[in-house]
Formats: structure tokens, C-alpha cells, sequence
């Protein structure tokens, strides 16, 4: 299409373990024995997936396999994955810093990148400088720079200290100048990876309108790799997601942070057949469920919306004084909170045989976004003591949003804490 500014075909990049470079000078010496004869690399038919979690047969492995897709002038892209999928090698490849084993990259323009904090600054010139040499690295005439000068320095917000060695500035501080050198000496590809986490609010609601204006105003594309689920919904337009090295899909936004997160997290429904399901000698755990504020089964929740749980048990002995327990962590396993049933522990009350359900409410705006998993328990009283515990049953993820409702508001960086409860301020 004529509009099309970046066209990735079957692109590939093959390290091998344990060694810098491309191998011994055997390796090297039967690559060039193939290529002066027309015949296709021996070394790129070996190699295993980019699976950190499995020990490999071979001293190859393949950060990117086949990759293949195209962006649109004026369109943001946003790159996701697990850590190790492939994101950073492939706007590393896109950027020039490292080539491809194979396969072709084709685009219309300038590619300015921001891949790591003060990526290209050198610590012993000053800030000013530094957007100098950065814009000649970027391709830009002096005049075009000077022309730039006091909009890049503003926008940075390091007025003060322009003339001070970078060394001398915070993470916060390179990163703002850095970023501001990239976004303003209009590249026709902006390439941005996880970058922006370091900035404050006031830096990163400037940075998201400045990449917003760079793309809808100003016809100029936008390449944007995030953990942060909440800012790649606010920011880009489409996406693709990573897994081992491989593109596993290509779509609308939130449907590619939909396949993300599902690929990431426990189902949200769990039953057992009755043969195989948790039990004791009073008690048997038959499924558990997560429903969302339609009840619907599901994974993925708004940040703003209640998360029901719902327990199905079955009673095998009757006479008993019991009472329910809940547990949640986080992604870390940080226990985060532990409830237990209040109603049945003041009312001790026994049931007879059969099968009930207990359905627990978080309420909303409650949880931090991430990924969370619960257990179940059942307690005895006379004497007390835990007669059922079934750890790591379900998960879930709790989705973050840029909004009003809820505390993060227009904030689109890194939000600290273990819960985010949208508070009352008197």
C-alpha cells in the first residue's frame, strides 16, 4: 500500500550461546563455503525456540523467527510480550543497532530511538551538547537542531541545568532530555521502548500527548513497547504480540492485550470431576469460578469493576462447625489479603450433606492492576483446625484505565503499591 512506511518480511536473528560473535572459524569458514556456491546457510536449519523455561539441545536459539508485518504512516504500534519474547531484539533490528540473520526490512523516512535512558548521550558533555550530538546521529543539519533548541530544552523541563554535565543528572532527567531530542527532530519512525516508566506524572501526561501529536497530528508513526497495559491502550492504535521470538497476533489493540493477557494467566474456571477433586474426610471442592460485573465467566477485569468468586463444595459428613477462608496474591506471591467467612463463623452453624456455594465480592477499585490467583480453605471448629486447603486454584487480571473513576486518573506510568483504592479526599 502507498501508504505504508515500515514493511518487516520474514524477519530473523540467530545468537549462539556462550560466544560473542557468529561462532569458531570452522563455523565461519563452512558458512562462506555454502554461500560462494549459492547454497543456503547450514546453521540457520539449527537452532531452538526462544524458551527460557526449557534447556535446549542446540548451541543456537533464534530471538525472532519469521517475523512478518507492516505499519501504516501515521499509526502506533504497539509491541507486547513477557520478558524474553523478542521485543526489544526486534527494535533493536528496526533501529540499526544489530542486523537480522535473515529476512528484509523496508522503510520510507528517518528512524529516531529511544531504547534505553540517555541511549547515545555522553555523560561528560553537557545537555546541550548532547541534543547536538544526538541530532547529527539522527541526521539532522545544525540549523535544523538550533531550530528545535528552546522547544527541546522546555519541553525536557531542564532549563536550569542545560549547560551541566549529563553525568550529573538524574535517571529522570536524561530520560526527559532523551526523550524530548527524539520526539522533536521529527523522525518520520518513532522507535520508544519502556522508556517512559522513569518519568513523573507531570513528564509522562506530556510525553503520551507529545507521542499522540507526533502520530495524529503530525502524520508520523510510532513504534511502543510496554508493560504497562494501560498506557498501550491509551496510546496505540494496534498491535502485535510476541511469544518466544514468533508473532502470535496481529490486531486492534485491545484484542492484542486481550491475547496477552489470557496467554499469561490461569483459566478463570476450574472444576474437577469427582474422582479427582480436592477433598477430606468432611469435605470435597468441586470448581471454582470468576465472574465479571455481567456475570460472565472471565479473565481479564476492569480495574473499576467488582470481581465475584464463587466456590462449589461438597458436605460428606453432617454435625460439623466450620467456616470458610479466602487468599490472594499477587504476581509476586505477595499474600495480599486473607478473609475468612464472618456469617458462618458467628453463627457456627453445621449443614447437612450436599453441595453449596460460597461467592465472595472484591469490590471495585480495590486491587492494583497485574495478575492475581486465589486458594480456598475450609476451617473446623472443636478443635479448630484447617480441614481443606487448595492453594493456586484460579486466576485473574485486573486490567488498569486512564479515567476519571479511577485513582490513576490521567497517569499513565508506573503506579506504585499493592492495592489502589479510589479513596474519599475531605
Amino acid at each position: 500500500m502507498s501508504n505504508t512506511i515500515l514493511k518487516i518480511e520474514n524477519l530473523s536473528k540467530q545468537y549462539r550461546l556462550g560466544t560473542i560473535g557468529t561462532g569458531t572459524i570452522s563455523h565461519d569458514l563452512n558458512r562462506w563455503w555454502y554461500k560462494v556456491r549459492g547454497k543456503e546457510d547450514p546453521f540457520l536449519k539449527i537452532g531452538d525456540v526462544n524458551d527460557r523455561a526449557t534447556k535446549g539441545t542446540s548451541d543456537y536459539v533464534w530471538a525472532l523467527k519469521d517475523i512478518n508485518f507492516e505499519v501504516q504512516q501515521g499509526e502506533v504500534l504497539g509491541i507486547i510480550g513477557k520478558n524474553g519474547a523478542g521485543k526489544s531484539t526486534l527494535l533493536k533490528i528496526l533501529s540499526k543497532v544489530t542486523s537480522p540473520t535473515t529476512g528484509s526490512i523496508k522503510s520510507r523516512g528517518r528512524i529516531a530511538s529511544l531504547l534505553e535512558v540517555g541511549t547515545g548521550f555522553h555523560p561528560e558533555l553537557t545537555g546541550r551538547e548532547n541534543i547536538f550530538l544526538n541530532g547529527a546521529i539522527l541526521g539532522m543539519t545544525k540549523k535544523e537542531i538550533n531550530s528545535k533548541l528552546e522547544e527541546i530544552i522546555s519541553f525536557a523541563g531542564v532549563e536550569r541545568y542545560i549547560d551541566t554535565p549529563v553525568k550529573r543528572y538524574s535517571s529522570g532527567m536524561t530520560v526527559r532530555l532523551a526523550f524530548s531530542v527524539a520526539a522533536h527532530l521529527e523522525p518520520d519512525i518513532l522507535v520508544v521502548d519502556e522508556v517512559l516508566a522513569v518519568g513523573d506524572v507531570e513528564f509522562q501526561k506530556k510525553a503520551i500527548g507529545k507521542m499522540q501529536d507526533i502520530s495524529k497530528g503530525e502524520g508520523r508513526t510510532v513504534l511502543f513497547v510496554s508493560h504497562n497495559m494501560a498506557a498501550v491502550q491509551n496510546l496505540c492504535t494496534r498491535g502485535i504480540v510476541l511469544e518466544n521470538g514468533r508473532v502470535v497476533f496481529k490486531g486492534i489493540i485491545d484484542d492484542a492485550v486481550d491475547m496477552y493477557l489470557n496467554k499469561s494467566t490461569n483459566n478463570a474456571s476450574r472444576k474437577w470431576p469427582v474422582s479427582q477433586a480436592p477433598k477430606s474426610d468432611f469435605v470435597r471442592l468441586l470448581g471454582v469460578k470468576v465472574y465479571n460485573k455481567n456475570n460472565v465467566v472471565a479473565i481479564n477485569h476492569s480495574i473499576a469493576d467488582k470481581i465475584k468468586i464463587e466456590f462449589t463444595y461438597e458436605i460428606l459428613k453432617e454435625n460439623q462447625l466450620f467456616t470458610h477462608g479466602f487468599n490472594l496474591f499477587n504476581n509476586q506471591n505477595l499474600h495480599v489479603l486473607s478473609s475468612h467467612d464472618k456469617n458462618s463463623m458467628t453463627l457456627r452453624k453445621s449443614l447437612p450433606l450436599g453441595i453449596y456455594s460460597k461467592t465472595i465480592t472484591i469490590p471495585e477499585n480495590f486491587l492494583a492492576d497485574g495478575y492475581y490467583f486465589c486458594s480456598f480453605a475450609i476451617m473446623r471448629y472443636n478443635p479448630f483446625h484447617v480441614e481443606l486447603h487448595v492453594m493456586d486454584i484460579v486466576g485473574f487480571n485486573v486490567i488498569d484505565e486512564i479515567g476519571e473513576n479511577t485513582a490513576r486518573g490521567s497517569y499513565s506510568g508506573r503506579f506504585p503499591g499493592i492495592i489502589r483504592p479510589l479513596l474519599n479526599w475531605d
